[in-house]
């Protein structure tokens, strides 16, 4: 089952499972309020398709779904959230702030049996059920897939993360893509402000690819794409797991000197260049069936 902003993706998610697909219909009312309708025929195991980008109305209408379904005769529910939302916020860094993480992920542990996401954006943990406290709870790595698209035409370039801790998938995606890798090293100022420092190789190479697993602001992917301009690198690409692209992040990206930018399918955007739908499934097949 899907809803409207991803139907592409949760009817593909589908089609590699071999199963029927339903739709989960939304209608939002003027004073913001939605009404939710779910497929009134679905029984027994039922599997919800949403990425939690723009989580807040999302949240509440997974909820009004999820309920819905129960109370119809499904006895067990996976939700494939491929973008988890509220996973940085793992502790209080003042007195009285809620620890998003915990809060979210409890949530969700209370109206589904089983969680699948993609690269969820983990800090201080180190294991996903630690925040979403279920039995079956899967992580799925973009590792193979970005690797696969990189091989096919960047040989020679530099693969480079962000930060150190990207460094693990950095990594993990040269090593299958065959490219040599390094990492930058971020002190974040601000919401909108990052200090970067490159690694002393990065102007060596005539293409570099960076790689993060969220585009959010832009912010850091921008300010590393121009000091590798300024270092003398001819071409630098992008590529992320989870594109939010908030406000104007794309357009910031091509004014800092990026070239093409690639994304998987976990949120719908332009820049979508890989489906997650075959990785999805057999996820699923081990937490449903």
């Amino acid at each position: 089952m899907g809803f409207d902003e991803t139907l592409t993706q949760s009817q593909e998610l589908a089609g590699a499972l071999g199963c029927p697909w339903r739709a989960i219909e939304v209608h939002r009312f003027p004073d913001g309020e939605s009404r939710v309708r779910v497929p009134p025929d679905v029984r027994g195991t039922g599997v919800v398709h949403r990425s939690l980008d723009r989580p807040n109305d999302k949240l509440v209408e997974l909820v009004l779904a999820a309920e819905t379904l129960r109370g119809q005769g499904c006895d067990r529910l996976v939700l494939v959230a491929p973008y988890l939302c509220y996973m940085r916020q793992d502790i209080a860094f003042q007195a009285g702030e809620a620890v998003s993480q915990k809060v979210v992920g409890n949530l969700l542990a209370r109206y589904f049996d089983a969680l699948i996401t993609v690269d969820p954006h983990l800090h201080r943990i180190d294991r996903l059920e630690q925040a979403v406290p279920l039995k079956r709870v899967l992580s799925v790595s973009s590792a193979t897939l970005v690797s696969r698209y990189l091989a096919t035409d960047r040989k020679e370039w530099l693969l480079l993360g962000p930060d150190q801790e990207s460094r693990q998938w950095v990594e993990a995606i040269a090593a299958q893509a065959g490219l040599p890798c390094a990492v930058a090293s971020k002190r974040r100022l601000g919401d909108r402000e990052v200090g970067i420092s490159l690694p002393q190789e990065a102007g060596a190479f005539k293409g570099v690819v960076l790689v993060d697993d969220i585009a959010s602001t832009g912010t850091t992917l921008a300010e590393t794409a121009r000091l590798l301009a300024r270092a003398g690198v001819a071409r630098i690409d992008v590529i992320v797991t989870h594109a939010l692209f908030t406000g104007d992040a794309w357009s910031r990206l091509k004014q800092a000197g990026v070239g093409a930018i690639a994304s998987t399918d976990s949120i719908s955007h332009p820049t979508n260049r890989m489906c997650l739908a075959p990785l999805l499934a057999d996820a699923v097949r081990k937490c449903a069936f």
